[in-house]
This record gives structure tokens, C-alpha cells and sequence, in this order.
């Protein structure tokens, strides 16, 4: 990967970080006030407005083509032979709520999420920063991270509930520690790192913005990302797919983790 194009990357994040911090700072109440609708339909805050034109206005003055799909503006043709993949704030309710658990979600690739060779990840509040590069690893602050060797005896996992809640969620969450913590994008960190035995979304709700740099990340850190189905998880970089989602720090985990056919 180019380290041009991966230096623009982290310039982006860390430019989307400052604004949303200073807007965190100075304009607290107005986070979470929509003022549109996203490309995907659904509605655009005011903080999410924020980290989307930070980005491009930094993509506009780059003079390399990087073509663009992001949450609010949808996918922009550059010219370029790679595209930025943002989730510019995952976890946006958290952030407007004050809850310290939202990221900046950056993957570069081309097409779909298995030609995907670079993602970075920002825990906005923490600061923490995790990347990884096909082949190459993941890592956190720099250093090498890897999944979990065995799950704990007590599982510790992330599920999704609520609204979103599925009977093999149900069935789930009343085995082991559970943990429902609304950025995909970071709950997927967390098993990278070992910190989750699984993170798991039952439903068809999760778009390649959410997890197109996490999915990279788990994979180079040893773990796994399917489908509910049991399939190897993979999208398309458009707004409209969407997906269920099962990682975890091993293949047997997940096979038990799945209804059985």
C-alpha cells in the first residue's frame, strides 16, 4: 500500500477527530440535532455533517484521486483508482448522549471488503487508534494485537439487542457477559484485541461503512468474520447491502456460536 495514500488516511481521521472534539467542546447540545437526510435514508446529524466535510475538504486539496463513500454524501467519483471507505463518526447516538465510545472508521480498497489492504480505526474519545494492513497485521497504538487463543470460560461478548434483537441473540445473551455497546466499528476492535470473545448483530442491518476497516483489522489479528449463515463475510462498497454479523477469535467459536442446520 502506498504510504502517500496511507498518510492521507490518518490525516483524515485525524482531522475528523479534532473537529468533533471541538464541537464536543463548544456546541454540545447541537450534536445530535438533524438537519437532513444521508445518502442511505436514514437521518443526518449535525455531528455527522461536521466529520463528513472535514473529510472532504481534505480529499479536495489532496492531489492524489481517492474516490469517496461515506454515510451523509454517498459514493464520490474522483477519479481515483482506490476509495475511502468512512464511517465518519460509528457510534453517533453515543456521541451526542456524551457515552465515550464512538469512532472515525477509514478503509481503502477498491471494490468490496476482501480487496480491502488498509483500515483505521479511532476511538474519538480514548484517542486510541487501531489499524492494520493486509498481510501485515493489525495493531493498536502501534503495537501488534491479536485475538484471544481460546475463549474465556466466562465469555465476554457484544450483542446486539433492543430493536435489533434477534432469538439467536436472545438465546445468546444469556450465556456468559454481555455487552451491547453501539460502535460496530470498535466493538469489532475489541475482539481484535482480545478484550471481546465475539461481538454479534443478528440482523441484516449493518452497512460496509460500519465495518469495512474492522473487518480488515480482526482478520489481521487472527480472528474471523462471517455471516449468521456461517459464510465468509464480504460486501460490495455501496450503501445499499446490508449485513448480519458474527466475529470472534476463531472459527470452532463461531461454529458453536451458530444454530446448527
Amino acid at each position: 500500500m502506498d504510504e502517500k495514500l496511507k498518510h492521507l488516511a490518518h490525516q483524515i481521521v485525524e482531522k475528523i477527530s479534532k473537529e468533533v472534539k471541538k464541537e464536543a467542546r463548544n456546541n454540545f447540545y447541537k450534536l445530535g440535532k438533524t438537519i437532513g437526510l444521508g445518502a442511505d435514508g436514514t437521518p443526518t446529524s449535525y455531528i455527522d455533517k461536521v466529520a463528513e466535510d472535514a473529510a472532504l475538504k481534505l480529499l479536495k486539496k489532496s492531489e492524489m484521486k481517492i474516490n469517496l463513500l461515506s454515510e451523509e454524501i454517498g459514493f464520490i467519483d474522483f477519479g481515483g483508482k482506490y476509495v475511502f471507505v468512512l464511517d465518519p463518526v460509528d457510534g453517533t447516538r453515543n456521541a451526542y448522549r456524551g457515552i465515550p465510545f464512538y469512532s472515525i472508521s477509514l478503509a481503502i480498497g477498491t471494490s468490496k471488503i476482501s480487496d480491502i489492504e488498509y483500515g483505521v480505526v479511532k476511538n474519538i474519545p480514548t484517542g486510541d487508534v487501531f489499524t492494520a494492513e493486509k498481510h501485515h497485521g493489525a495493531f493498536l497504538n502501534n503495537t501488534p494485537i491479536r485475538v484471544c487463543e481460546v475463549p474465556s470460560p466466562e465469555m465476554l461478548s457484544s450483542i446486539s439487542l433492543g430493536k435489533n434483537h434477534t432469538s439467536r441473540a436472545g438465546s445468546l445473551s444469556k450465556k456468559g457477559n454481555v455487552r451491547s455497546l453501539g460502535s460496530a466499528s470498535l466493538e469489532m476492535c475489541m475482539v481484535a484485541t482480545g478484550a471481546l470473545d465475539y461481538y454479534f448483530v443478528g440482523k441484516n442491518i449493518i452497512r460496509v461503512i460500519d465495518i469495512a476497516a474492522s473487518t480488515l483489522i480482526v482478520r489481521e489479528a487472527g480472528g474471523f468474520v462471517k455471516t449468521v449463515f456461517g459464510d465468509d463475510l464480504d460486501m460490495d462498497f455501496n450503501l445499499v447491502e446490508r449485513t448480519s454479523v458474527l466475529a470472534a477469535c476463531s472459527e470452532k467459536l463461531i461454529c458453536d456460536l451458530l444454530p446448527k442446520a
